[in-house]
């Protein structure tokens, strides 16, 4: 064979390259008869449990406070003033985990507010779903439909997740039904990033857009792994970063919404705070990995088992804590009446100790016997993360549609900050506020990231 003096070795080694056979870590053109590997057995048995869901609502239009004043329509010879609403309507996606009961868990963001909810299956089937439960500060909610032959997911474990694993992100992105994207498990155990209350989430680089929220996250199995919630984008869409909630810590909170219609949350009556570098020199901790107990409340679980202001908690059972989110979570996710072992550093040597997990001490109160304006409203002291009572107003945790509470502009989870501009802290603070009222009422609201005046009459 002849060659061109012009020939380069380094041609030869290309085409050499070209005619050798495809290595084993590259996807084959084709692989002599077989079929190339594909995910679409699994996906045709998963994505029938993934659902679309729409909702709709009708917001309460502001207007100019003078508007809202008597004294200036009268003044001006305007019209009684009544309110204005505009219908807004949103996406989202759902995953089906029970069929025989009709469950689908979503995002709590996701039918927050709304008057209607229409679930779409697979099959093109609508449904219009009700609200079984909802819990804002983890995402999560379940809301039932009424319909035959569904499909449910496994559940999977998310505990035994391994950063490198293969994920599939299922969900309806800007709308569009049924949209398939994979990646892997980028990180685990993300927390601190305030989109939620509760954080604890799977970061993954399967593309996650709006619309993918309350959607799937599956292993290769086609084991339903994690409910996919947020992205962080500053533009809003996909760059990579997508995280989901664990489905383990779904399982829990779900159990409690069918159950309860909310999170009962224990109480361990502390306030913590991370173990910095300074505070982990000061109390002679070699570790920076921990919860430090700044402050106990008297009377509660936590001062009856012992535990002590400037203990350092580094275990709940046999998980580790490394800072106060962990601690947080954990406690976050146990039942009331759990008892549960807290590994802590004192003097520089571990201590375990039991502690009985109580209930949150709320005082609730109908809105009724505050006023009959705020009718149809249910309010409740707000307690912080772990179980003690705090300052900053009064929520209102259940409010029934087309109520005078409801008519006048209240919404579930608003949080009343003062009333008639005297500030609010408990139901005591509001009664008494309420009692030195003459006519209507002037409420200043915090609303999710929002505040607002309402004027109530």
């Amino acid at each position: 064979m002849m060659f061109d003096k012009r020939f380069k070795p380094h041609l030869l080694l290309i085409c050499c390259l070209a005619a050798a056979p495809p290595a084993h870590a590259a996807l084959p053109a084709a692989v002599d008869g077989r079929e190339l590997p594909t995910l679409a057995p699994m996906l045709d048995k998963v994505m029938p449990a993934v659902v679309n869901i729409s909702t709709q609502s009708h917001v309460r239009i502001r207007e100019n406070p003078l508007l809202q004043d008597p004294f200036f329509r009268r003044f001006f010879d305007l019209p009684d003033a009544r309110p204005r609403r505009r219908r807004t309507q949103s996406l989202g996606s759902g995953v089906v985990v029970d069929a025989s009961r009709g469950y689908v868990v979503t995002n709590a963001h996701v039918i927050d507010k709304a008057d209607e909810v229409t679930v779409t299956l697979h099959d093109g089937r609508d449904y219009s779903a009700e609200l079984i439960g909802a819990d804002p500060e983890s995402d999560v909610a379940v809301i039932r439909i009424p319909a035959r032959d569904l499909t449910a997911l496994e559940l999977g474990d998310s505990d035994r997740l391994r950063v490198g694993d293969f994920v599939v992100a299922i969900g309806n992105p800007f709308g569009l039904n049924q949209t398939v994207t994979s990646g892997i498990v980028s990180a685990l155990g993300r927390s601190g990033l305030g989109i939620e209350g509760y954080e604890d989430f799977i970061q993954t680089d399967a593309s996650i857009n709006p619309g993918n929220s309350g959607g799937a996250l599956v292993n290769l199995r086609g084991q339903l792994i994690g409910v996919n919630t947020a992205i962080l984008a500053p533009s809003g869409g996909n760059v990579g970063i997508g995280f989901a909630i664990p489905i383990n810590m779904v399982r829990r909170l779900t159990e409690q919404l069918v159950e309860y219609g909310e999170i009962r949350r224990g109480r361990l009556g502390v306030h913590i705070q991370d173990l910095t570098l300074e505070l982990a020199q000061a109390f002679n901790i070699p570790d920076r990995r921990g919860a430090i107990i700044a402050q106990i409340e008297p009377g509660s679980p936590a001062a009856r088992s012992g535990l002590r202001d400037g203990d350092v908690v580094v275990r709940v059972d046999d998980k580790r804590i490394d800072d106060a989110a962990d601690l947080r979570n954990m406690v976050g996710l146990l039942r009331v009446g759990d008892t549960v072992s807290l590994g802590v550093i004192r003097g520089g040597r571990e201590h375990t100790f039991q502690v009985r997990i109580e209930q949150a001490p709320r005082a609730h109160i109908d809105g009724h016997e505050l006023s009959p304006l705020l009718a149809g409203a249910r309010f409740s002291e707000l307690v912080d993360d772990l179980g003690s009572q705090r300052d900053g107003g009064v929520v209102i945790v259940t409010i029934q549609a087309g109520s005078p509470a409801w008519s006048a502009g209240l919404r579930k989870d608003d949080i009343i900050v003062s009333v008639n501009r005297r500030p609010v802290n408990s139901i005591d603070g509001m009664r008494d506020a309420l009692t030195a009222s003459r006519g209507g009422l002037l409420m200043n609201i915090r609303r999710g990231d929002s505040a607002l005046y309402l004027v109530i009459r």
